[in-house]
């Protein structure tokens, strides 16, 4: 049975197929960094050097290519590296377009780009396709930017409609869809051009790798300027990162099911808690979006929320000071539920409300989760 008959699922179970090509059940770990030629100098395995050859990172982009319907995939040393490996091969005078709320290291890291290099960057509520349509000039703008549901607020924004939005303009439309995963919206089915992971979140699931991944649709120039991109800055990870990062892979389904099933059940509580003046969570009919999510999000909507304190700031530290169960530390989608208090983690310039504490959904039992949300909002 080749790759096209698999299910998704049974590509991440068995590790992107090489125990079918090797015999290996779990896959190896490959960790040369320089490959021999033969007597005639020819290369015995394809690669030369590990830079962007190394074997261990084509499972783990063979099984995004089938995770998200693309056609080719690079992997990164981090989310930051493949979201700015885009940016960076824009030109001097485009034009690009980025939603106001999106993680706000890589909205920082634009904005700078952008005055150092020319580059026109225009932020909008991208969440209203009104917004984007005023914002994009036809044979100017490159590259339309949206992340779906956004962090830390949790907009969600109709990938098909940005899609042809961009499209209709000559742009590219880019896609963080790090939150919701390839198991819960395939934006390259909705017509994104590429879609772009931290794969330190959620594809690797337990908060011990460093990765990002960008997947196309189809190749195009800007494709093959990013692939030379990353030979040439070295942007990559080791051979044992991207093999703990295929591992976390094998149990993503289970993984992040569990943690959605678990948030949306938690979002229904919270809501009725008096300390709590706003759950933001995809999945609430109170969700501004819920009704693209319905359409867009196919399976669940996630396993992150954030929570709005009626104190305000005050009250939103004082509930993370009190919790136990969760941790209070950054990232997100791992096993372990974590509380972050975001206006202070990013510091000066934050758009995050300050009564507001973003919440990553793990796999303890919902039980021990409630209890520790409600002793610490009384």
């Amino acid at each position: 049975m080749n790759d096209d008959e698999l299910h998704p699922d049974t590509v991440l179970a068995h590790g992107g197929t090489q125990a079918a090509t090797t015999g290996h059940v779990t896959p190896p770990i490959a960790m040369s960094t320089t490959f021999g030629r033969d007597r005639d100098q020819g290369l015995i395995v394809g690669g030369d050097y590990i830079r962007d050859a190394s074997p261990s990172y084509k499972d783990v982009e063979r099984a995004l290519i089938k995770l998200e319907g693309g056609t080719s995939a690079l992997l990164f040393a981090s989310g930051m590296a493949a979201a700015t490996a885009i940016f960076s091969n824009l030109a001097p005078g485009d034009h690009v377009v980025i939603p106001s709320a999106m993680y706000w290291g890589l909205r920082k890291w634009v904005l700078a780009f952008g005055a150092r290099w020319n580059v026109e960057v225009s932020v909008v509520d991208a969440w209203d396709p009104a917004n984007l349509r005023a914002a994009v000039r036809p044979g100017k703008t490159k590259l339309v930017w949206i992340e779906t549901p956004a962090n830390p607020t949790w907009e969600v924004t109709d990938v098909a409609e940005s899609a042809a939005i961009a499209h209709g303009c000559g742009a590219v439309l880019g896609v963080d869809s790090t939150a919701a995963t390839p198991l819960f919206t395939r934006p390259l089915d909705l017509g994104a051009d590429i879609v772009m992971h931290s794969a330190t979140k959620y594809l690797n699931g337990h908060s011990d790798v460093l990765a990002g991944i960008l997947v196309t649709r189809q190749s195009s120039e800007l494709w093959d300027r990013i692939a030379v991109h990353r030979h040439d800055s070295g942007a990559v990870l080791g051979p044992f990162d991207a093999w703990l990062l295929l591992r976390g892979l094998r149990t993503l389904r289970v993984r992040v099911e569990r943690q959605s099933a678990t948030a949306l059940e938690l979002a229904r509580w919270l809501e009725q808690q008096p300390a709590i003046s706003r759950v933001r969570y995809p999945g609430l009919p109170s969700h501004p979006q819920y009704e693209i999510a319905r359409r867009q999000m196919s399976g669940g909507f996630g396993g992150m929320m954030s929570i709005q304190l009626r104190g305000g700031k005050e009250a939103a530290l004082r509930v993370a000071s009190r919790l136990e169960v969760f941790l209070r530390a950054t990232s997100l989608g791992g096993t372990e539920s974590l509380v972050e208090h975001r206006a202070t983690a990013e510091g000066q310039g934050s758009m995050a409300p300050p009564d507001l504490l973003r919440l990553s959904i793990g796999l303890e039992h919902i039980d021990d989760l409630r209890r520790d949300l409600e002793r610490a909002l009384v």
